[in-house]
């Protein structure tokens, strides 16, 4: 472990082995924390600030966690909770949990040289099902053939509709089930970790003026020459979420990148349930903001979310053991999500509803890892 600690300290680009790191960290993880805390190990500096840092002031980011903290579950007793039932469904295809891969970019071939693959396969293994996106590596045909069942392809525009035709059909002919357009990144956000720590990581994104000059046209462009369900990311509004459905949208998908985009924003969970109101009920919904527990998705799913994206989650599960390390963080959020749904007294995903959550106090700080306890007090100096 000093020796980690002293890499991490090192200002270039300093990773630990690959080998090394499967070797010291074969044993299974007995909790998310402790998965956390090998991820913090085995990344550099500035890898760790890429992937849990926001934009500007982070106000956004830090926001995502004081709205779930502020939020508390109610608990009924005396109820047959012998069997649960976590499953859920998203486009007619079944999950074992409600929790899914979110699409994370060029981050994934830094934590793990099998990158998008290695998270694709870990969410097939579990039951459930992954993004894939533009940014990712390898190919999306590549990440397609790896597994036995369709995933979800996310879209970043970086050219003409004749660039975006090509990237299309790729996907189509590769089996992905769905097209995800990310709508909340007009303009690339300032991620003054990444500027301060000279480490970006950007892949070459094309000319940006594409992206800042999609509308919705674009969006009912894009399904009706793929014919396969869309999915708009990055819906921060009431507003929006009804011009979402208007437009066509099979799922909306409520996001806020994480905090790396636009900077003080509202947390997602806050937003959540006037999007889910907008659509009432002529889309799917889909979340996803910070989520570092399976408390998180219990509160998710009761303000009427289908399911939940983990995304620096994964980024975490698969610096600290790859592939495995994946199929373990879904293991951990089940275990996590079973217990919370028992303990509330609720044995279906179906039951849960807004009136099993209530405003809170906060109980302290806010921040990335500030629901792992443990992991704060030993790294709280690095």
């Amino acid at each position: 472990m000093a020796k980690a600690k002293k890499e991490i300290g090192k200002k270039k680009d300093v990773e630990l082995t690959r080998d090394a790191s499967r070797e010291d960290h074969s044993r299974p993880f007995n909790t998310l924390q402790e998965m956390v805390m090998h991820a913090r190990q085995n990344l550099s500096r500035f890898q760790w600030d890429t992937l849990c840092g926001g934009s500007d002031s982070e106000t956004t980011l830090r926001r995502n966690r004081m709205a779930l903290d502020c939020l508390a579950l109610r608990q009924r007793v005396l109820v047959d909770v012998s069997r649960i039932d976590m499953t859920t469904t998203l486009l007619g295809e079944k999950l074992k949990l409600p929790v899914f891969i979110a699409p994370v970019g060029n981050f994934l071939q830094i934590a793990d040289p099998a990158g998008a693959v290695a998270v694709a396969r870990g969410a097939i293994a579990a039951g459930t099902t992954a993004f894939i996106s533009t940014a990712a590596k390898p190919s999306i045909e590549e990440v397609a053939k790896s597994v036995d069942h369709p995933l979800l392809f996310q879209l970043y525009v970086r050219s003409d509709r004749a660039w975006m035709r090509g990237f299309l059909d790729r996907a189509k002919a590769s089996g992905y089930r769905a097209i995800c357009v990310t709508v909340d990144r007009a303009y690339y956000s300032r991620r003054e970790r990444d500027i301060i720590n000279g480490y970006l990581q950007r892949a070459d994104s094309g000319d940006p003026r594409h992206q800042a000059s999609l509308t919705w046209d674009d969006a009912v462009w894009i399904k009706q020459h793929t014919k396969l369900p869309l999915i708009l990311k990055g819906i921060a509004t009431a507003e929006d979420a009804k011009l979402a459905v208007e437009h066509g949208a099979d799922v909306v998908y409520v996001s806020n990148h994480g905090g790396r985009q636009l900077d003080h924003g509202l947390g997602t969970i806050e937003t959540l349930p006037e999007i889910v109101d907008a659509v009432n009920g002529k889309a799917e919904v889909l979340w996803d903001g910070g989520v570092t527990r399976g408390t998180d998705v219990v509160k998710a799913i009761a303000l009427g979310a289908r399911a939940v994206g983990v995304g620096k989650l994964q980024g975490w599960a698969l610096a600290a053991a790859g592939e495995q390390g994946i199929v373990r963080m879904f293991e951990l959020l089940a275990q996590e999500i079973h217990t919370t749904l028992g303990l509330m007294g609720v044995k279906s995903l179906k039951e849960l509803n807004p009136s099993w959550v209530r405003p809170a106090l906060h109980t302290g700080k806010f921040g990335t890892t500030s629901n792992y306890p443990v992991f704060d007090e030993m790294f709280k100096n690095n």
